[in-house]
C-alpha cells in the first residue's frame, strides 16, 4: 500500500474512532487512538497474507472490531489478568491492553501463522510484557491466574461452548456473538446476562458469571 493511501486510510480509521466511540460509552486519549491506529497499521499490512480480518473499510473496522472488543473493559477490574480464546488477530485483548495499562492476558491461537503476527504485534506495540501469546488448542492451555475468559471469534464456536464452558472451570466468561451463541447457551441451560452492542442490531456481548 502506497504510502499516502497508508496515511489516508489511518486517518480514516481514527476518525471513526473519535466519530462513535461516545455511542460505546468511551472517551479514549488521543494517546489511547494513537496506539490503537498502529495497531490498525499491523493488521492492514498483515492481512493480505494472513487474512486476519475479512475485508471491510476503516469505518467499520473501528466500529465493528476495535469499539466493540473495548465493551469487554467494564468488566475487566483494575489489574484483572484475563485469557482471549482463539486470539486470531489479537480482538478483543489487544485493544484493551492498549487502552489500559493495568491489564494482561494471554493470547491463546492455535494457528501458527496467526500466533507469530500476535507475536510480531505485542512486540511492536510495546505490551509484549503483558501479552503472553500461546500457541495451542485452547483445551491444552492452562490459563493459570487469569480471572476471566473471553472469546471473540473462533472455528466452529458454537460447537466449542460446551468445552469452553468446561475449560473456563470457576472464570468469568465473556463471549461475542448472535443468534446462534444465545441459543447454544441456553441449550447448555446456563445461566448469562447479554447486552447488545452498540451500532449493532444481532450482536451481543454474553456474560456469565463464576
Amino acid at each position: 500500500m502506497a504510502l499516502l493511501e497508508t496515511s489516508t486510510v489511518r486517518n480514516e480509521f481514527v476518525k471513526a474512532i473519535n466519530t462513535h466511540q461516545a455511542n460505546f460509552g468511551l472517551d479514549l486519549q488521543d494517546t489511547a487512538v494513537e496506539r490503537i491506529a498502529d495497531y490498525y497499521d499491523l493488521i492492514q499490512a498483515h492481512n493480505p497474507l494472513l487474512h486476519l480480518v475479512g475485508p471491510c473499510s476503516p469505518e467499520e473496522f473501528a466500529i465493528r472490531h476495535i469499539l466493540e472488543s473495548l465493551t469487554l473493559l467494564k468488566y475487566l477490574p483494575k489489574g484483572a489478568k484475563f485469557a482471549d480464546v482463539g486470539a486470531g488477530a489479537g480482538l478483543p485483548s489487544i485493544p484493551c491492553l492498549l487502552v489500559r495499562d493495568d491489564l494482561r492476558a494471554v493470547l491463546i491461537e492455535s494457528k501458527e501463522k496467526k500466533a507469530k503476527f500476535l507475536d510480531h504485534a505485542v512486540g511492536e506495540l510495546g505490551i509484549s510484557l503483558r501479552a503472553q501469546i500461546v500457541n495451542k488448542q485452547f483445551q491444552e492451555v492452562d490459563p493459570a491466574n487469569s480471572e476471566a475468559v473471553t472469546c471473540r471469534a473462533l472455528d466452529k464456536f458454537t460447537e466449542q461452548v460446551p468445552r469452553l464452558l468446561k475449560w473456563r472451570k470457576q472464570r468469568r466468561l465473556l463471549l461475542f456473538g448472535g443468534p446462534n451463541l444465545r441459543a447454544e447457551l441456553q441449550k447448555q441451560n446456563i445461566s448469562f446476562e447479554e447486552k447488545l452492542t452498540p451500532m449493532s442490531e444481532q450482536r451481543y456481548l454474553f456474560y456469565l458469571d463464576r
